[in-house]
């Protein structure tokens, strides 16, 4: 996606990652409500599409937990609050780093898209059995809101952990490594 449409957007789909750019200095405050609005939208109509499917599958018995993000006894791994919490804080202020490093202006050309999904791939293969990988707030809203339950309720954490990593990680990038130091 980011070589589809990074030309156009900046190919914000994770409000978190609009948050740390933010922060960042690479991505204006008054545009920040409209993309994660938007973002939210886009995840639910996604969710749609994928549970048009699911659901319409010959023995669809059980959405169950529709891939939806949870910590305790929803949980894929049965992990803690405290763990779900310091996980998802964590991938996503790396997540975030990886972002803002490799669109630096000094960083190679056209290689972001490529570091940034083998970065978000390596997330996923440490986060699924934590949390179901949210590191964007926008997906697991709209999973959340298609598999109910438990579920929902639980959307606050998918929302304030990977904000808070994106929020640590743009500080740390302005800081330690911004081309221009305010």
């Amino acid at each position: 996606m980011a070589y589809a449409i990074g030309h156009i957007s900046g190919c914000h789909l994770n409000p978190a990652v609009s948050v740390g750019l933010c922060v960042g200095g690479r991505f204006p405050a008054s545009k920040l409500l409209p993309y994660i609005v938007a973002q939210v939208l886009g995840g639910i109509a996604a969710a749609a599409v994928l549970y048009l499917i699911v659901t319409n599958k010959a023995d669809y018995k059980t959405l169950g937990g529709f891939a939806s993000n949870g910590y305790a006894e929803l949980s894929p791994g049965n992990y803690s609050l405290i763990a779900c919490l310091v996980a998802e804080v964590v991938l996503t202020m790396f997540f975030l780093l990886i972002i803002l490093g490799s669109t630096d202006a000094r960083a190679p050309k056209g290689f972001a898209p490529i570091a940034i999904g083998l970065g978000l791939t390596l997330i996923h293969l440490i986060s699924i059995p934590v949390t179901n990988t949210s590191v964007n707030p926008a997906r697991s809203t709209s999973q959340a809101l298609f598999a109910g339950g438990g579920y929902v309720p639980q959307l606050w954490l998918f929302w304030v952990a990977p904000i808070i990593g994106a929020a640590i990680a743009g500080v740390v990038y302005k800081t330690l490594w911004s081309e221009t130091k305010d």
